[in-house]
């Protein structure tokens, strides 16, 4: 970014018309995804350098039926939560300029793809943040639901366990996240929906708007007559339906349009 507020190869246009609808606006629902925290050092999934780019078999973690099935699988997705980067990334000058929308008091809501918890650890107060894909920050048992703090199962795999059983039941543990196969909870997408649909800005940032039943948040808001803001590090799926699409780096974009 400029010393003047602009901000390289992105329209100063484009940065004025989005600037100008968050300024106007009353009601903001914000939807991010994994683009937002690679500036905290955690890859995203489907980009250049991408985590399932770089390593398609790692797709298979993310599957809840090659998860349940195979023991490797889980032994090898334990070993990646224990070396996952997020346990020691901080939120970034994106994550800390969303807090703002919350502070003017126009934030709905912020929808969110991501399982870092980094827009809480920002400051954005967790009643307001809804996790659509769930958190890595607990893990779950499949059999009997029991949830407990991640970092405790992580302990028992640094102890050697390497494939940790629950404590309760025996039955697989996995993060408490929703992986490909597995539903969403009705309750969190309603919200996330209800949200989208009573907004008059839909701010969507970092997200490749390729993943349902998430991604509908974007027709879902257009449809309602909000105006559609997309930041994204490349295009999108859903370009099309942005009044204002801004292309460039996250960090320094989001604040230059928040302000």
């Amino acid at each position: 970014m400029r010393e003047d507020g602009a901000v390289e190869d992105v329209s100063s246009q484009a940065l004025s018309e989005a600037r100008t609808l968050l300024a106007q606006s009353l009601r903001v629902t914000v939807f991010t995804g994994a683009g937002i925290s690679t500036d905290s050092g955690i890859p995203d999934y489907r980009g250049p350098n991408g985590l399932w780019t770089r390593n398609p078999k790692a797709e298979k973690m993310s599957s809840l039926s090659h998860y349940l099935e195979d023991p490797e699988v889980r032994q090898l997705a334990w070993q990646n939560r224990v070396r996952s980067p997020a346990w020691d990334a901080q939120p970034n000058d994106g994550h800390r300029a969303l807090v703002k929308l919350e502070e003017r008091g126009v934030l709905v809501a912020l929808v969110t793809q991501n399982i870092d918890e980094l827009h809480q650890q920002a400051g954005h107060q967790p009643n307001n943040v809804v996790e659509v894909h769930g958190t890595m920050r607990y893990s779950r048992c499949w059999s009997c639901a029991d949830r407990r703090p991640m970092q405790e199962t992580l302990q028992r795999v640094r102890d050697g366990e390497i494939d940790p059983a629950c404590l309760l039941c025996s039955g697989i543990l996995k993060s408490d996240t929703i992986s490909f196969g597995q539903s969403l909870v009705p309750e969190v997408i309603e919200r996330a929906m209800w949200a989208s649909e009573n907004c008059d800005v839909l701010l969507a940032v970092g997200s490749s708007l390729s993943v349902f039943p998430a991604a509908n948040v974007v027709p879902r808001a257009k449809a309602a007559g909000a105006r559609v803001i997309i930041i994204n590090g490349e295009p999108t799926k859903m370009d099309q339906y942005a009044d204002v699409l801004l292309v460039g780096k996250i960090g320094d974009v989001l604040p230059a349009v928040i302000g």
